[in-house]
């Protein structure tokens, strides 16, 4: 576990792409993936580092488009999320 924490660690770090971006990236794929846990985990992690709803609503959006109909179900349990941690 070590060297994927490293990972983990490396890739949220501030470099080109803000923090904020990358986790509202990450919520995302989250959704397109269908990964629950996921969504919640990045979710929070978007909103602490400054995200607005609005940016938030995009990135379900963006999640929807690639990932299809299913996505369409798992972006509206994280838009239900987004309302129960505002």
């Amino acid at each position: 576990m070590t060297p994927y924490s490293q990972l983990v660690k490396g890739a949220s770090a501030e470099a080109a792409l803000s923090s904020k971006t990358k986790e509202l990236t990450a919520f995302s794929v989250s959704i397109a993936i269908r990964c629950e846990d996921c969504i919640l985990f990045h979710l929070r992690a978007a909103l602490k580092h400054g995200a607005s709803k609005d940016e938030v609503i995009e990135a379900i959006s963006v999640a929807v488009e690639m990932g299809g109909g299913p996505s369409v179900v798992y972006g509206g349990r994280a838009l239900e999320a987004l309302d129960g941690l505002l």
